[in-house]
């Protein structure tokens, strides 16, 4: 089968997913149609927000579909009218077997980490977040459990201490789109063998969980080592960001999201959560040290260094609400 001739449909719905559809559209391939979320509401005048997916493929003329329910029988019908060979599922919902099973070669996900690692919806947080030094991306053929399908390709990618999710974000995002097209041309030529992923761990070892990032997730305890603190930080950076709470002598509560911090600085004796401040740099106590917060924002105030919040906020009298 020549690639022109090969009928795809893409399911995606952030940034993270349009660069592969973006390379499939400018190599040339067919994508039949583009499933992305339905419109959402979002701020205060509850405009109905576009996906970055959908933005891509009206910018680019692609048939679009955005059902509410993936098991609608018009949907599944509209479907299976555009008769695609493949599917593609990149950070989209989880599909029902109706969907994923009705393509004859079959449906790939492109996922952000080395499977069996970090199956589920965070895998580049929680990368960040352990302190991992590696990760990488994975397609998988889907099957009914959620990240466990045998594995076509993967590719890794190293994390640099001082990466924020941000930075491995984009990274994986490009390798990726990279490993999508390549992932494709092999489905194309007949010359893929897929691995089972249990045939990756080791023995004894499980699957990492990746599980989905909630607000108390992205809450900072003071109680953990530095050196926890500083990847639980730069593993939710700079969205959806970690946080911690202020209060004053008046009991006044202060909700504070951190962005950046400094190397972790080796000390004793301090109660966790204490600040310090020497008028320009600021740092809280950890249980085995000191973290200098670099970048920071007060409930509904900019985001800024250090620096700037201190001439504006003075921490006397200021605890840690624990």
């Amino acid at each position: 089968m020549k690639k022109e001739d090969l009928k795809i449909v893409f399911f995606g719905t952030p940034d993270f997913a349009v660069e592969s559809l973006k390379r499939l559209v400018d190599n040339g391939f067919h994508v039949a149609a583009v499933v992305t979320m339905p419109d959402k509401p979002a701020g205060r005048g509850h405009h109905l927000l576009q996906s970055a997916v959908k933005q891509y493929a009206m910018a680019q003329g692609l048939p679009l579909l955005q059902p509410v329910n993936l098991k609608d029988e018009e949907f599944v019908n509209e479907l299976r009218a555009i008769g695609a060979d493949l599917h593609i599922v990149i950070a989209f919902r989880m599909l029902p077997q109706v969907v994923w099973a009705m393509p004859p070669l079959g449906t790939f996900n492109l996922h952000a980490s080395l499977l069996p690692k970090y199956r589920g919806a965070a895998p580049i947080n929680w990368a960040v977040m352990n302190g991992d030094t590696e990760t990488g991306v994975t397609t998988f053929f889907l099957k009914h459990e959620i990240d466990t399908g045998d594995i076509i390709e993967q590719r890794r990618v190293p994390i640099a201490r001082t990466d924020n999710v941000e930075a491995v974000h984009d990274r994986l995002m490009l390798l990726g789109a990279d490993m999508v097209l390549h992932t494709v041309q092999s489905i194309v030529d007949g010359t893929v063998t897929p691995i089972p992923q249990e045939q990756l761990l080791h023995a004894g070892e499980e699957p990492t969980p990746a599980p989905k990032i909630f607000k108390d997730t992205c809450r900072i305890d003071w109680h953990r080592p530095a050196e926890q603190v500083y990847n639980h930080v730069r593993g939710l950076s700079p969205y959806p960001a970690a946080w911690t709470e202020w209060q004053d002598h008046e009991g006044k509560t202060y909700a504070v999201k951190i962005f950046e911090t400094g190397e972790p600085e080796a000390a004793s004796g301090t109660v966790p959560g204490t600040l310090k401040t020497d008028g320009r740099r600021l740092w809280v106590a950890c249980a085995d040290g000191w973290i200098e917060v670099k970048s920071l924002q007060l409930a509904g105030k900019k985001r800024m260094d250090a620096d700037a919040f201190l001439r504006g906020f003075s921490i006397d009298g200021i605890v840690t609400k624990m």
